[in-house]
C-alpha cells in the first residue's frame, strides 16, 4: 500500500493506534516518495519503535527487526551458513558421496570431485538468513527495522551503509544477491552516541521528542480508556512536570502509560500523596530521581492545599535552580 498524502499516511497511523503529528507523517511520507530510510532520533521510550510496527500494519507488510548491540557483526545481521545441517546433509549422501569419489586414482583427483560438488552444500538451502538479508530476499515487501543503531559500533554502521545504498549484497558462494523488492527502512537511535555524517546523508531525518500535554493525554486516552479524564490530565501533567526536573532519567511515554495502567489496577481515585508514592516507581527507574521526586512530594503535602501533586516539578530541582 502506497500513500497518496502525509494526510492519508497520518490517518493509517491513527488507525493503528499510533498518534501522529504533522512532522512525523510528512517525513514518514517523504521518505516513502523519495525511497531512502528514515532515522529516527530522540530519547528511549517516545514511540520510534512503535512508529516502524505502526507503519508495518498500516502498510500490510511483515516487519522484519534487527535489534542493534554492541559487538553485533554482519554475521549475525547478514546471513550464515548453517553448518550443522550440511554435515547432517553430507552424513545422508555419504553412499553417494563414496561412488563418485570411489574410482579416483588420487587424492587430487578425489578434491577436485568434491570441489565440483560444492554446489549442492553452498545453496539457498542452507543458508540462514538474518534480518538484513531477509528484508533483501523476502517475497513481499517489507518494512525493516533497524533498533537502537547507535548502540551498534562503528564498523558496523559503516558495513550497513553499503547495504543501504544498493539492496544487494555479495555471497561469495552465490554471487550477488539483489532486492525482490525495496523495504521500507526504519532506524531508530536514543542519541546515546553521534551517527556518523555518511550515515544521516543517506537517510531523512526525524527527531521525535517527549510530547506535549495535549498529545500525550491523547495518548493515554487512546491506550488507557478505562482511566478516568480527570486523573488522565493529572497523571500527564504529573510527568510533564517531573520531565523539567534534573533527573537521571526523565520518564517516557511507555512509563506514562504503564503508570496510567497502575493507576488503574489499583482504582485511584485521585493523585493523592499516598497514591503517588506507592507508585512512583513505575515512573521512575532510579533511586535518587526518586528521592527528589518524594521530597517535593512532600513540600507540597506540609503547604497543605487541595492535594493536587500535578504541579509537582514546579517545587523540583531544576537545572540552575536554588531551592
Amino acid at each position: 500500500m502506497k500513500f497518496k498524502s502525509p494526510e492519508a499516511l497520518k490517518v493509517s497511523l491513527g488507525q493503528q493506534q499510533y498518534i501522529a503529528n504533522e512532522e512525523i507523517s510528512t517525513i514518514l511520507f517523504l521518505s516513502q516518495e523519495l525511497g531512502k530510510p528514515l532515522l529516527a532520533e530522540g530519547p528511549a521510550g517516545v514511540g520510534k519503535t512503535e512508529l516502524a510496527k505502526a507503519l508495518a500494519a498500516a502498510t500490510g507488510r511483515e516487519l522484519i527487526r534487527l535489534q542493534c548491540y554492541e559487538g553485533l557483526d554482519e554475521t549475525k545481521a547478514l546471513y550464515e551458513w548453517e553448518y550443522a545441517k550440511q554435515l547432517l546433509y553430507t552424513q545422508l549422501l555419504r553412499d553417494k558421496l563414496q561412488q563418485t569419489l570411489s574410482d579416483s586414482r588420487s587424492l587430487s583427483e578425489a578434491a577436485d570431485r568434491l570441489a565440483l560438488e560444492e554446489d549442492v552444500f553452498f545453496s539457498m538451502r542452507f543458508l540462514l538468513r538474518r534480518p538484513l538479508l531477509k528484508a533483501i530476499l523476502n517475497d513481499e515487501p517489507s518494512v525493516l527495522l533497524i533498533d537502537e543503531i547507535d548502540r551498534a559500533d562503528a564498523e558496523f554502521e559503516a558495513f550497513l551503509l553499503e547495504v543501504l545504498s544498493d539492496f544487494q549484497v555479495s555471497v561469495p558462494e552465490l554471487g550477488t544477491l539483489k532486492a525482490k523488492h525495496r523495504p521500507l527502512v526504519v532506524l531508530t537511535s536514543n542519541n546515546t552516541r553521534e551517527l556518523s555524517e555518511a550515515l544521516k546523508r543517506r537517510c531523512l531525518y526525524l527527531f521525535i521528542d517527549y510530547p506535549d500535554l495535549d498529545q500525550e493525554l491523547a495518548v493515554v486516552k487512546l491506550k488507557v480508556p478505562d482511566l478516568s479524564t480527570k486523573i488522565a490530565r493529572q497523571a500527564v501533567e504529573f510527568v510533564q512536570n517531573l520531565r523539567t526536573m534534573d533527573l537521571r532519567k526523565s520518564p517516557s511515554i511507555s512509563e506514562t502509560l504503564d503508570w496510567a495502567k497502575a493507576l488503574v489496577a489499583i482504582n485511584a481515585r485521585s493523585l493523592d500523596q499516598d497514591t503517588l508514592e506507592r507508585t512512583l516507581s513505575v515512573l521512575l527507574k532510579h533511586e535518587t530521581d526518586l528521592q527528589q521526586a518524594r521530597r517535593a512530594i512532600q513540600r507540597i503535602a506540609r503547604g497543605g492545599g487541595d492535594d493536587d501533586f500535578s504541579s509537582l516539578g514546579l517545587l523540583g530541582n531544576r537545572p540552575g535552580r536554588r531551592n
